[in-house]
């Protein structure tokens, strides 16, 4: 079973807020204290936290249920009942926290220790002592506790990274991320090798680097679902620029590109915004005169680039483009 797990679905429930005392003060010498009843405690909440270390949701698939604990209630001589603990769940930079039953997005995690509140835990009920006044010097009632919040919650992740790789299955994808970085996804000349989205840190001159994303191949149809479809097209939603890799020996180049184009426009017109680069895959069985011809069919606005992952040829120029659409982005 695969490891990356991008989806999962549970149930959420934060803790009761603890109720208010109602406590009148009764001591030997002091027969008429006055009220002395303490607040309850706040119910847990249950928070998600960014954790740059994870990359995949499979801690929480089989989590079907989180709850948190209640407050405590408050209690005599001004004592304030103790919160509910707090649960903590970490989870993946680019987690995006849904409404299971509406489909609403809440918020997403997009920073290594970031916290936000998926449900908030009830507030504890004020003790009689809150309510003391110059009118009314002896209260006999309490708050009690706010009830909690609970409900089927939905996180998805989506990868953050600066260039994703968007082509047909057999395009070259995996085989250009294993040569530009340390990345070592499966590699087989079969349809969808790649079963989950792939992260690889190229590194460029002076230590400076960027972040790539293999997503498993498109086809056409994908945003309706076909194929690997709309499982992993979220994926490039956080990608800063979009590698199109297309390979030479492809019938129609520039179709090609076109289907992929449309696939993505389909799936989220937005995705049509960013920058974007094309990269011809295995253009080491091309001569100069193919490449020529090839050249005046291209899109005039898109920066491209032949290439080769196995020979190495126009890999040193891909990157100075990616970096250079980077910066410009």
């Amino acid at each position: 079973m695969s490891n990356f797990i991008d989806y999962v679905r549970f149930f959420c429930a934060s803790g009761d807020g603890g109720s208010g005392a109602m406590h009148l003060r009764r001591e030997k010498y002091i027969p008429k204290g006055g009220p002395d009843g303490g607040n309850g405690g706040r119910g847990g909440h249950v928070i998600l936290r960014g954790n740059k270390q994870m990359w995949t949701l499979i801690h929480l698939k089989y989590r079907k249920h989180v709850k948190a604990d209640p407050g405590k209630p408050g209690s005599g001589a001004l004592c304030s009942g103790a919160d509910g603990e707090d649960i903590f769940l970490d989870v993946p930079l680019g987690t995006v926290a849904k409404n299971a039953e509406t489909g609403e997005v809440l918020f997403e995690i997009t920073a290594d220790g970031e916290t936000k509140i998926l449900v908030k835990g009830g507030r504890g009920g004020m003790g009689n002592a809150f309510f003391k006044s110059a009118t009314n010097q002896t209260p006999r009632y309490a708050q009690p506790g706010e009830p909690r919040e609970e409900g089927w919650f939905v996180l998805e992740l989506k990868l953050l990274a600066d260039v994703g790789l968007v082509g047909f299955p057999n395009a070259g994808k995996s085989t250009l991320l294993s040569v530009v970085s340390a990345a070592k996804p499966k590699i087989a000349d079969y349809a969808f090798t790649t079963l989950e989205p792939n992260l690889g840190i190229v590194s460029y001159h002076d230590n400076l680097s960027f972040v790539m994303a293999d997503v498993p191949g498109i086809i056409q149809g994908a945003h309706e679902g076909k194929g690997l479809g709309l499982r992993f097209l979220r994926h490039i939603e956080r990608n800063a620029v979009l590698l199109f890799l297309v390979p030479a020996d492809s019938r129609d180049i520039v179709a090609e590109y076109k289907i992929l184009l449309n696939e993505l426009k389909q799936y989220n017109p937005e995705l049509l915004d960013k920058q974007r680069v094309l990269a011809i895959s295995k253009s080491d069985m091309l001569d100069e005169e193919l490449v020529r011809e090839i050249k005046k069919h291209l899109p005039k606005k898109i920066p491209y680039g032949f290439i080769s992952s196995v020979s190495g040829q126009g890999i040193p120029e891909l990157k100075d483009l990616l970096w250079k659409t980077l910066n410009e982005n």
